[in-house]
């Protein structure tokens, strides 16, 4: 019987033991579930190594700040301008030319010529309006040994047009135009220098008048058609006006040649005017300028055209030598050649107008700004 309260005992303690055990909890906590997302990037961490050989392209520097390789701005720095309608040229040219003998069998004269010339522009454009302004100054001289200087090119020559066009398509224009041209010094028939034949604003010719002008977009050329335009000559020298020098009349004389009636100092004229320019480059370095001037007039002799036509090529050299070759002709009725006078000064043939001729070549600098 003991031994069977013994054995129930023990059995007891055993399935206490079993249950405890299976009830029992660790203190660790049991791992969660891992989420189904499945991670396929490999991340491997390595060492850099020391390059050992280097390009011969590569240069090593220290990423550093240092201004001791800095060099100040060879130009002034460009502020923003807004943009301008106006458009100007400035170019200025001499040429010269230069003669000198020593001890030269076949004989010679030492000589120096020079011609300067200075032109200068100022364009105005935008939309229906265009207005252009031209300068031109001419001066040339010529120093030979054994005799004064002379002149060989004298000229002062203005032009302003004012335009007006209804629409920005068309390329015809309403027009006012005014043309001033003069000359500097006086000029001689050489030998004598003692009698001028021209000076300055004797001649001075003023052209205004209104008509059209036809200015292609983007082509250098213009047409000018005026039917209207008032040419005035004016002979401010009363020496050359009392002459009756250039179509002005005349001063009337006594029989001793005493000055009654002075001459007159204007002469105006009513007519036809046409002028035409063109700037076109024919080769790679030469350029033509051509500008033509056509006027006649109503109430004197009408079709009887007087002509001033201008033909130059400009040959560039590089930006500072250039060469320069031109021809000028110019037709007036009312500059006459060739006056006959009597020994007592009156005047037996007034002379007839001449085709006046003109060639031009030199080679010099140009500075264009």
């Amino acid at each position: 019987m003991r031994i069977l309260r013994r054995e129930r005992i023990l059995y007891s303690c055993l399935l206490f033991l079993a249950g405890a055990m299976l009830h029992a909890q660790d203190s660790i906590p049991t791992p969660a579930t891992p989420d189904t997302t499945v991670v396929d990037t490999i991340v491997i961490r390595k060492q850099q190594e020391q390059i050992r050989f280097i390009p011969r392209g590569v240069q090593l520097r220290n990423p550093g700040v240092s201004f001791n390789r800095t060099k100040p701005l060879t130009q002034r720095f460009k502020r923003f301008r807004p943009p301008s309608f106006w458009e100007k040229r400035n170019k200025i040219t001499v040429n010269l030319s230069e003669v000198a003998f020593v001890n030269w069998n076949a004989g010679g004269d030492n000589s120096v010529s020079a011609i300067g010339n200075a032109i200068f522009a100022r364009n105005y454009k935008f939309r229906y309006v265009q207005w252009n302004n031209d300068l031109e100054l001419r001066f040339g001289w010529n120093a030979q040994e054994g005799r004064v200087w002379r002149k060989t090119d004298d000229a002062i020559r203005l032009s302003s047009t004012f335009g007006y066009r209804q629409d920005t398509i068309s390329s015809w224009y309403y027009s006012v135009k005014a043309n001033l041209n003069t000359q500097f010094a006086d000029g001689f028939k050489y030998p004598d220098r003692e009698t001028p034949i021209s000076r300055f604003m004797a001649p001075g010719y003023l052209f205004m008048g209104a008509g059209a002008s036809y200015i292609p977009e983007g082509k250098n050329f213009n047409l000018y058609i005026s039917p209207i335009t008032l040419k005035s000559t004016f002979v401010l020298d009363q020496d050359l006006a009392d002459r009756g020098a250039f179509g002005v009349d005349k001063a009337v004389l006594d029989d001793e040649g005493n000055v009654l009636v002075p001459g007159k100092n204007t002469f105006m004229e009513l007519g036809f005017l046409l002028t035409n320019s063109l700037e076109k480059q024919v080769l790679k370095n030469v350029v033509m300028n051509h500008k033509l001037s056509m006027y006649t007039d109503y109430l004197r002799s009408f079709g009887n055209v007087d002509i001033d036509w201008q033909l130059n090529f400009d040959l560039t050299v590089n930006k500072y030598i250039n060469a320069n070759i031109g021809t000028h002709i110019i037709y007036d009725d009312d500059i006459l050649f060739d006056e006959q006078l009597a020994e007592d000064g009156t005047v037996t043939d007034p002379g007839e107008p001449r085709i006046q001729f003109k060639q031009l070549l030199g080679i010099g600098m140009a500075y264009t700004f």
